[in-house]
């Protein structure tokens, strides 16, 4: 709980069993997390093992992909502040005290993961990763006019439920540059935002994307065209349609 507001995090899950359940319990442990709704993407077999004796609620999306998970992951979730994050050991659980601290002041928190001083010996932050997130973000700041913006890929994020609500409907990307639409989206409705640092270490295990220079680079491409093909679009006045109905919630796998 944080202020009266009730805090909830998505976990979205796919090789992440090694990790989850000290994620889960990181998370958990400062007190200010009131949820955390466990998206089940295809994972790993046994994942559902590591999660059931934890405080977590288990959801499953059996459509694949990032932005699947994330969309279904908030639409379960009940908090008035709604915090999304991986469970692959990268993030830190005692950064959630300083998103919600800046979420006194904005609607949106985004994470940062290009500050050298956060970043772990060991994690996944090489030069070409690092200026890949940050050359996109500056591209988005430039090109929109925006606040500081230097890292796209960054997962660990806080939006209001209001500001969720607002954008969710145009949602309309399930695989990984969701990432990168929601900070677009965000910009788009006019919803005040601010970037953050916060902790990035060492991955439990390999990531589907990012441990593979081909996928992370064809990634990267298609969100600098997502960003151009936005920008242009705006300029004749164009606003992302509403395209799904990501609001309605689902049933929890028991």
């Amino acid at each position: 709980m944080w202020r009266g507001q009730k805090v909830s995090v998505v976990f979205p899950t796919y090789n992440e069993k090694e990790s989850i359940r000290a994620a889960i319990d990181e998370f958990f442990v400062g007190g200010l997390v009131d949820e955390i709704v466990v998206v089940n993407n295809n994972a790993a077999p046994g994942t559902d093992d590591e999660v059931r004796p934890t405080r977590a609620r288990l959801i499953h999306e059996p459509r694949q992909g990032y932005g699947y998970a994330i969309w279904r992951g908030l639409a379960e979730a009940t908090g008035d502040l709604l915090i999304i994050s991986e469970p692959d050991g990268t993030f830190a659980g005692g950064d959630v005290i300083k998103m919600l601290a800046y979420s006194d002041d904005v609607p949106v928190v985004f994470g940062t993961r290009t500050s050298r001083e956060f970043v772990w010996e060991g994690a996944n932050m090489g030069f070409l990763l690092k200026f890949g997130n940050w050359a996109v973000g500056k591209l988005m700041e430039f090109l929109f006019n925006t606040t500081i913006l230097t890292d796209v890929g960054c997962s660990m994020r806080l939006l209001h439920r209001d500001a969720y609500e607002r954008i969710a409907p145009q949602f309309s990307i399930g695989g990984s540059a969701f990432g990168p639409q929601i900070m677009l989206l965000t910009i788009l409705n006019g919803i005040p935002f601010i970037e953050i640092a916060v902790n990035y270490r060492q991955r439990v295990g390999e990531s589907s994307v990012t441990g593979n220079k081909f996928r992370a680079a064809l990634l990267g491409c298609t969100m600098i065209a997502m960003v151009l093909r936005y920008r242009f679009l705006s300029w004749f006045g164009w606003r992302p349609p509403a395209c799904n109905d990501t609001l309605r919630k689902r049933e929890v796998v028991p």
